[in-house]
């Protein structure tokens, strides 16, 4: 163990400023690693208790994810199993009773009830209030209608009519024999669970064991919470997007917290270099040096760590809460905060700081005495023999990754476009001093003829590098990571939009105000005077294999010809005829280019329920962002969602009045506001990613400044000596920040370009577009941050070198 000795607490004492903006930079690392590391533990843990599996000890259920584990792939609905397994599980030793679960939605003239098989009342209680359990022909419905009543149910194949067996107290449920059940669900032959109850003294684990040999990996067998997974398949979901947020951008956050944490330790620890070469002329041997160093990181490291633990415990909260509200985590889940990120963070905290403070010491260290005070009076201007080829590999490797990206598309295109403002990004951090060094040199040329103090802040700018650099590489990454998390969304949110404007063409969008239109209503859309085309659309998505890897993509299932179709929606079709027959299909030309498919092939993807399938590529097309980006025909899709009735109809000609009782009647413009509604939850993720990155990063570089400016009061103080005025000093200042500022902004933007021109390029077949007044506010940001930063602590000082004389 290191023990504090007396000469780091000196320095914490007497050297207050560098310490405070060492903390300052831990604790805001501290605060982002924490954060991600809590969501990230959320999303590993999350559960939702069981409540209508509440009373079965296990349930068999299908696996919710397609393809193997590399591929990944959540399914996109529910997965179910073969209802052959029923009788298997059944069979089982220690099994009582095997009933086979289904859940789906029925349309009457009142509104839409949930449907389920009459068996599954012996684990949720349900009773009846009249009458008897259904038999063949027959429901048991809520107390609105009698027993011995006729009731007409609208079914996923068409209206039928039931004989009201009994009644029972639920009012929005009707009950089925399970059979039947199983027969109309839209799923023939497939069930969603098959819950399972025991023989008297069969514990679970024994119960578990003995079904899972059964069913083999047919089923996946739940017990626990675990029950409550089965119950709701979009916890799934939920663990991806929390895992996604804490992992891999939790990741990527992490990196660059470090990086800047270290930057600024690295910048306190350098500024000192006169100090350790004080101390080593006076007998200090390079081992007390570096043991005076790890004790300041001790001293700070921890306390700034668990104190950036508690505002990223508040963040992790917010966090989970907009998560929550918009839909993407069930309400049920509840946030996991444990020591596990928390004591990770502080290691994380600790351990950069203690390396960061032995690279930056440890030539000051082993140097001898008299050549330290030499060098420390002067910057060493000599590259490092590791950071340097290290920056120009990582320089070598974005430049690889951009031309990589410019000839992929898709996915492909935007994974490589990834790499390529990470690589960026570290070539600044590794490389900083030299960059900085010319862009004082190019910046200040300008600077020279703007007077004296502008004169002055280029010399001190390119003799300065090292302290230059650590003020510019906190700046670029805030603006490059912003820069590219916003303009991926907008010039996305553009494309689209233009794609529905020139591919929305029917004049009345139809959607239903109970969730599902009857299966009638194309025909009676057809039928109402004035329309000459009508279509139903089932919207769902499919997975796509493309690269190793299932990506989801939008899917619309068909109902009507290519004929209707073509006269409520132009797709843009490239290649191909578009002929909606089953077992054929058509792409989007950039999902097609990207899964290695053309028109004549077939392609494998798995549909909505994670079934196999390889329909043969009939068309390709160009409008798939802002319509649909896979189009079948209806019954190819209906058997393999939750809810096989349309979604929306889409009419060409007719009135909105004639047409209101089939739904809720929209135009085009109102269709295409809606959709992107939709997409609210993946523009708030980039903007509060590009928040959490971009105002950390902010913050650090405005710590720099303040760590920068503080540490040259002893300069600022010899140039007032000098004869130079207040105001000059203030203006030399100025103009430092602004040449700090603008090199910022200039790298930022240069790596975000690189990084957006091939990503858009891939996946839109477009340029990216950059909103001038959003690119302007970054920019204007920065610069006043920047000045203000730097201007406020000189005056500061000035005042208080002032005061002295």
């Amino acid at each position: 163990m290191l023990a504090p000795n007396g000469l780091a607490r000196a320095a914490l004492r007497f050297r207050p400023a560098a310490f405070v903006g060492t903390f300052v930079a831990l604790v805001l690392a501290a605060t982002i690693v924490s954060a991600c590391g809590i969501l990230l533990e959320t999303g590993v843990r999350a559960t939702v208790p069981p409540e209508r599996y509440a009373h079965v000890p296990a349930v068999a259920a299908a696996g919710q994810r397609a393809g193997n584990p590399e591929e990944g792939g959540v399914v996109p609905d529910r997965a179910r199993l073969k209802d052959s397994l029923v009788a298997k599980a059944a069979a089982t030793p220690g099994v009582r009773a095997a009933i086979p679960d289904v859940t789906f939605p029925v349309l009457t003239p009142e509104g839409t009830l949930t449907a389920h098989g009459w068996g599954s009342t012996a684990f949720t209680g349900e009773r009846l209030t009249s009458g008897r359990a259904p038999g063949p022909g027959e429901v048991v419905l809520g107390t609105s209608r009698p027993a011995g009543d006729t009731v007409t149910l609208t079914l996923p194949d068409g209206p039928r009519t039931y004989r009201v067996s009994g009644t029972a107290a639920a009012q929005d449920t009707v009950w089925f024999s399970d059979a039947e059940a199983v027969r109309v669900s839209g799923h023939p032959h497939r069930v969603d669970a098959i819950a399972v109850l025991p023989d008297p003294g069969v514990g679970t684990a024994v119960l578990s064991s003995r079904l899972a040999h059964a069913l083999g990996d047919r089923a996946e067998i739940h017990t626990g919470d675990d029950r409550g997974t089965v119950e709701d398949p979009a916890l799934t979901e939920a663990r991806e997007v929390l895992t996604g947020i804490g992992g891999s951008f939790g990741g990527v956050a992490t990196m660059v917290a470090v990086f800047t944490a270290a930057g600024t330790v690295a910048l306190a620890i350098g500024r000192r270099a006169r100090e350790f070469a004080l101390l080593r002329a006076i007998g200090t041997t390079p081992r007390q040096i570096r043991r005076t160093v790890a004790t300041e990181a001790l001293l700070v490291a921890p306390v700034a760590g668990a104190l950036g633990c508690l505002p990223g415990i508040a963040l992790a909260v917010w966090w989970f809460g907009q998560l929550k509200d918009k839909g993407a985590v069930p309400e049920p889940v509840g946030l996991a905060v444990s020591w596990i990120p928390l004591t990770v963070t502080t290691g994380t905290v600790l351990v950069t700081a203690l390396l960061a403070g032995y690279m930056a010491a440890h030539r000051s260290s082993r140097i001898k005495p008299g050549q330290a005070l030499s060098e420390a009076s002067v910057e060493r201007l000599r590259p490092g023999w590791i950071r340097t080829p290290l920056g120009v590999a990582a320089v070598a490797g974005g430049f690889v990754c951009a031309g990589l990206a410019a000839s992929e598309t898709g996915e492909d295109a935007a994974n490589a476009a990834l790499g390529v403002v990470m690589l960026f990004m570290l070539a600044v951090a590794l490389l900083g001093p030299l960059i900085a060094r010319a862009c004082a040199s190019l910046l200040g040329l300008p600077l020279r003829g703007a007077g004296a103090p502008a004169a002055l802040a280029a010399a001190n700018s390119r003799t300065n590098a090292r302290r230059l650099a650590s003020a510019i590489t906190p700046i670029v990454l805030a603006m490059a990571f912003s820069s590219v998390l916003v303009f991926l969304h907008t010039s996305e949110e553009r494309v689209t939009a233009e794609q529905q404007r020139a591919g929305i063409v029917a004049d009345h969008i139809v959607t239903a105000d109970r969730g599902a239109l009857p299966p009638d209503a194309v025909r009676r859309a057809g039928r109402t005077p004035e329309v000459t085309a009508a279509v139903g659309l089932l919207r769902t998505s499919v997975l796509v294999r493309a690269s190793g890897a299932l990506t989801p993509v939008s899917a619309q299932g068909v109902t009507g010809s290519a004929r209707d179709l073509a006269a409520v929606q132009d797709l843009d079709v490239e290649k191909g005829r578009l002929s909606l027959k089953p077992g054929e299909i058509a792409l989007d030309a950039s999902v097609a280019e990207n899964a290695g498919v053309g028109v004549g092939d077939r392609i494998r993807l798995h549909l909505p329920d994670g079934t196999r399938d390889t329909p043969l590529v009939a068309a390709t097309y160009g409008r798939g962002m802002g319509l649909s980006q896979v189009t079948f025909h209806r019954t190819d899709l209906a058997r393999h969602v939750s809810s096989s009735f349309d979604t929306e109809l889409w009419v060409k000609g007719g009135t909105a009045k004639a047409l209101a009782p089939l739904g809720r009647v929209m135009d085009r413009a109102e269709h295409t506001t809606a959709q992107s509604l939709d997409r609210e939850l993946n523009a708030w993720a980039n903007t509060v990613m590009a928040a959490v990155l971009g105002g950390f990063a902010a913050v650090a570089a405005v710590n720099t400044l303040v760590m920068t400016v503080l540490d040259r009061r002893g300069e600022l103080g010899t140039l007032r000596l000098l004869g130079s005025t207040r105001r000059q000093v203030l203006r030399m200042v100025r103009w430092e920040a602004l040449l700090v500022t603008v090199a910022g902004i200039a790298l930022g933007t240069a790596i975000a370009l690189a990084t957006l021109v091939p990503m858009m390029r891939g996946l839109t077949g477009q340029g990216p577009y950059i909103p001038p007044l959003v690119y302007g506010s970054f920019a204007a940001a920065i610069l006043v941050v920047g000045t203000a930063a730097a201007t406020l602590p000189a005056r500061a000082a000035l005042r208080g070198e002032t005061l002295e004389r």
